[in-house]
């Protein structure tokens, strides 16, 4: 039988490795093809894919199977479970693919795309430029089609270029971005706040008008820190929690 092909991964050593490829393997289990195969690789030829040892990879398949995101069978393997619920928490340690994988695994419909000028309150992010190129996407649960959140992403025009926008209905901008643009990515800053949700909102949500949403904002750096992405997002209240770790240097 086939086997599950993951993404790769660069381990950043300050963070916990069985935590980094944790999310890396969520993020390509929710984001892979429907026609994939289910069942992973053995837990060593995981470890090897990621270097790092089994007893770590043991760690990270402990996470996924906690989540419900894949089942483990003795003797027979490890298999991707078709019908996991995916509207788990976001949480955020650092890492770019833990972003990746809690903007993975949902229905994606692209409503609109083209240029714009610089909004505003962005205009701090891209001082040199007068238009950006916008997405707007809406995402929604792959079991029930209920919408989750939507979000406006606010893109350099010269990295826009390379963007495919099928690539937008599979993966999350982060991912688009790091994987298929080969934008050299940074940072990511997040804010998140709590709103009562506006009339566009709430019909695109189908939440009540004044609906509790939470509102988050993503700014995506590259290496030399300068701004690449803006990301804005609104999450019904009622599906997404946040949780922030902050660890001791």
């Amino acid at each position: 039988m086939t086997s599950f092909a993951p993404d790769s991964l660069v381990l950043n050593r300050k963070l916990p490795l069985w935590y980094q490829v944790s999310q890396s393997l969520r993020a390509s289990i929710l984001g892979r093809s429907p026609r994939a195969p289910l069942r992973l690789p053995t837990e060593e030829q995981l470890a090897g894919h990621y270097g790092v040892s089994v007893l770590t990879m043991r760690q990270a398949l402990k996470e996924l199977e906690a989540e419900g995101l894949i089942t483990r069978h003795r003797r027979r393997g490890t298999f991707i479970e078709p019908g996991a619920v995916q509207g788990a928490p976001v949480r955020l340690l650092g890492s770019v693919d833990a972003i990746v994988a809690q903007q993975s695994g949902m229905t994606t419909e692209l409503l609109e795309h083209g240029t714009a000028p610089v909004p505003t309150e962005l205009a701090e992010y891209f001082p040199d430029l007068t238009e950006v190129a916008t997405y707007h996407r809406l995402r929604g649960d792959e079991k029930t089609g209920e919408p989750t959140n939507h979000a406006r992403n606010y893109v350099r025009p010269e990295l826009a270029e390379r963007i495919d926008h099928e690539d937008l209905l599979r993966w999350p901008m982060t991912k688009v971005l790091r994987d298929a643009v080969g934008a050299d990515i940074g940072r990511i800053t997040d804010t998140v706040q709590a709103r009562l949700a506006d009339p566009d909102t709430a019909r695109l949500l189908d939440v009540p008008l004044l609906s509790p949403i939470l509102h988050y904002t993503g700014i995506t750096y590259d290496a030399a820190g300068r701004p690449l992405d803006v990301a804005v997002i609104h999450y019904r209240g009622d599906r997404f929690s946040f949780t922030v770790t902050l660890e001791a240097t």
